[in-house]
């Protein structure tokens, strides 16, 4: 069972990091109609696949893994929640965003989004994707035993 809960955290993982990357590339397009509902339907697979993320997680420190008190003295790991927790609060600004847009889609028009608020939404962004990186580092970290206090 453990190695389902493993697979199925890394498979949500991946659809997170996916989901980003996609909204990365796209938010850099002019936009249109098509590209503001993929950037829509990005961030909700974003949304989703984090929601799966975090429970698949705790489910793994619980119940399926080494337990909470080997985790929760683990430097790296802690950092990753923290991490994790910083990407959530960072994507609150493109999803409200994003969602704003749902009633020009569905007239079938492109959203009008001025420059200054593309300009805050990729650079929330890249910043969510440096905080990607560095929650990857800390993973492979934690996976290593590497910052295990007591």
């Amino acid at each position: 069972m453990s190695s389902l809960f493993a697979f199925l955290h890394h498979m949500a993982a991946f659809a997170l990091a996916a989901a980003l990357a996609v909204e990365f590339v796209l938010i850099k397009e002019a936009m249109s109609v098509t590209v503001a509902r993929k950037l829509l339907l990005a961030d909700l697979v974003f949304g989703a696949s984090a929601a799966a993320v975090l429970v698949i997680g705790l489910l793994r420190v619980f119940f399926f893994e080494k337990g909470a008190a080997f985790y929760f003295t683990n430097i790296p790991f802690l950092a990753k929640l923290a991490l994790f927790a910083l990407i959530g609060v960072l994507s609150i600004r493109p999803t409200r965003e994003f969602l704003s847009w749902r009633s020009a889609i569905k007239a079938g028009e492109a959203p009008s989004v001025d420059a200054i608020t593309l300009q805050k939404l990729r650079k929330t962004i890249h910043a969510e994707l440096a905080a990607l990186a560095l929650l990857i580092l800390c993973a492979a970290l934690m996976a290593r035993g590497v910052g295990q206090l007591g």
